[in-house]
């Protein structure tokens, strides 16, 4: 094999050849492009991995004040850090659309290219479906038609199919949409924050956890893992990535302090300011905090950054899904078609048709468990009725090249 393939099927783009018509070196599109700059590549990089604080409170519910606060701030240095590093490293020595499958493909063969990618493609749909709904959930307590029915899910296709197009249009927009999105879902997590400092007494903080509560550490495990994991997903995007050797590693380095920040600053802030029962810190308690802090107004916002928190991380997720499908086309693990980009915008088109597709199938049942955003998927129940509709796409992929 020549240099020049070597470099084509690993998502490297060889001299002369632009990154994103690699695997197309006879096609010229019809519009190139804009590349992700550091700022909108932070962004998505933090709606990969969080979206904002919401889910951090069952870490107190689980164990209690003072091991929630040391679970935020010690695992991103036994997880996220380690990992954040490694995906800079890999990305920038293989600045091509697909990421971890390129990684795979390289060290183990083509096989074990397409099991990475198949897994990471059916973990990607199970939690990408759940926005759309989350933001249904959201609209249900102003709309309640909403609630049940064919106009819930109507609201939930016309949801998918918006979201979906404006991911289409190019991770330019996409990124810049993450930026906006972050700034108004995070806003009032700070304003909270500097409400509760004259309230806030620091002895809360060194509280083991109430007396009767017995700890969980599964929970408490999930939490931290669901909340502070999938730094690699980024990945699959260094390929649209302005300058990836000096980018990517700014990025991860600024985004996993950013990410760090936005769980902790609110959680000591109402350990501090709040005194509750240990066993009312479930999923959404910020939101009921927010009013005890300052009033229902910043609990209104609070809620409205959750639907704007699962917008964003719909498009991040979406993205990163969509250009490891590329980059599997790019390596023949894939039909070329899933690689094939729309003249308009210069984006692979067919990756969002078989999103969508895939999404509307299961994006009902994995909202039905909402223990599945918080990676606590041991629910019998619903992990098999999940896996079923989309075991038949996934095993085409491991068997398609």
């Amino acid at each position: 094999m020549t240099q020049l393939e070597l470099q084509s099927r690993n998502g490297v783009a060889p001299p002369g050849m632009d990154e994103e018509n690699l695997g197309h070196p006879s096609e010229q599109p019809a519009k190139t492009p804009k590349k992700l700059t550091l700022i909108p590549l932070i962004f998505l990089i933090y709606f990969e991995v969080a979206g904002g604080p919401y889910g951090e409170e069952p870490a107190v519910q689980a164990a209690g004040p003072l091991l929630a606060l040391l679970g935020f701030l010690l695992f991103p240095f036994i997880w996220s850090v380690p990992e954040a590093l490694i995906t800079a490293e890999l990305s920038t020595a293989f600045p091509g659309n697909g990421g971890f499958v390129i990684w795979a493909e390289r060290a183990f063969g083509p096989f074990f290219g397409s099991l990475m990618g198949s897994w990471k493609f059916l973990s990607g749909v199970i939690n990408i479906a759940a926005f759309p709904v989350l933001c249904v959930d959201y609209l249900e307590k102003i709309i309640h038609p909403f609630e049940s029915g064919w106009p819930r899910h109507i609201s939930i296709l016309i949801s998918t199919l918006v979201l979906s197009f404006v991911n289409y249009t190019g991770l330019a927009i996409v990124g810049w949409a993450a930026v906006l999105l972050g700034v108004i879902s995070l806003s009032p997590f700070i304003i909270m924050s500097l409400i509760a400092i004259p309230k806030i007494q620091p002895h809360r903080w060194l509280s083991l956890g109430q007396k009767g509560v017995k700890r969980d550490w599964n929970l408490f495990f999930n939490t931290l893992f669901w909340n502070l994991n999938f730094w690699d997903n980024v990945s699959t995007l260094a390929g649209e990535v302005d300058k990836p050797q000096k980018t990517f590693p700014r990025a991860l380095l600024v985004a996993v302090v950013f990410t760090c920040l936005a769980y902790l600053v609110p959680l000591f802030a109402v350990i501090g300011a709040v005194s509750v029962d240990q066993r009312d810190w479930g999923s959404g308690f910020h939101a009921d905090a927010a009013e005890l802090i300052a009033g229902r107004w910043l609990k209104v916002w609070i809620e409205v950054g959750a639907v704007l928190s699962a917008i964003g991380l719909f498009e991040a997720q979406l993205s990163s899904c969509a250009y490891q499908l590329e980059g599997m086309a790019n390596l023949a693990i894939l039909p070329k078609l899933f690689g094939s980009r729309a003249k308009w915008f210069n984006t692979p088109w067919f990756r969002d048709a078989s999103g969508v597709f895939f999404f509307c199938l299961v994006e009902e049942k994995v909202a039905r468990n909402k223990k599945t955003l918080q990676g606590a998927s041991q629910d019998s129940g619903t992990s098999s009725h999940v896996l079923n509709p989309i075991c038949i796409p996934c095993s085409y992929y491991g068997y398609c090249h």
